[in-house]
């Protein structure tokens, strides 16, 4: 099945297996499946909360890749990592395999950048950190000088905003944190 994190729910292992094996062609009948461990990892206990209101059919991250991963095949569930570069539309990369890695040591970063940045069209709002200079690319002619902020907008969502160094202009949107 090849998980990517340790599992002990025999429904969550049959489950994912009975998936893998849904997508091979078999020349014929299969008569028995054996699992095996090639290693084991520790059982770390996930920590809940006392009076969890969630609904009993949540499925955690974890078991949600690993279905998915199941179904769909290794490279159809990408995770992304950081990448050693200024340029927030360049410090970022895919990566097939996903696992568990520790944020970037950059600064604060929001879960989705927008592919171009977009006025924020508001124009108070609340900024909770920043300004965060980012200058950078000027060895490529893809030079950025910005200001970066973290600001809370009037409907409560909280933004990645820039605006450029130097420049009374308007306050671009560049992405939403969670």
């Amino acid at each position: 099945v090849g998980l990517l994190s340790a599992e002990r729910e025999a429904a969550m292992l049959f489950e994912l297996t009975r998936g893998r094996l849904e997508q091979l062609q078999l020349p014929a009948p299969v008569h028995a499946v054996r699992l095996e461990a090639r290693e084991l990892p520790p059982f770390t206990p996930q920590h809940r909360e006392l009076f969890d209101e969630r609904p009993q059919q949540y499925l955690g991250w974890e078991q949600l890749r690993e279905r998915l991963r199941a179904r769909l095949g290794d490279e159809a569930v990408q995770g992304l990592s950081a990448v050693a570069e200024h340029r927030p539309e360049r410090s970022w990369r895919p990566h097939s395999c996903y696992r568990a890695q520790s944020p970037a040591a950059c600064g604060l970063r929001p879960g989705w950048l927008l592919a171009e940045p977009r006025p924020l069209g508001e124009a108070l709002p609340t900024v909770l950190a920043g300004p965060e200079r980012i200058e950078s690319g000027w060895w490529d002619g893809e030079d950025i000088r910005r200001d970066y902020y973290l600001v809370e907008t009037r409907s409560g969502q909280r933004a990645w905003v820039y605006r450029e160094v130097g420049s009374e202009g308007p306050l671009w949107l560049h992405g939403w944190f969670a």
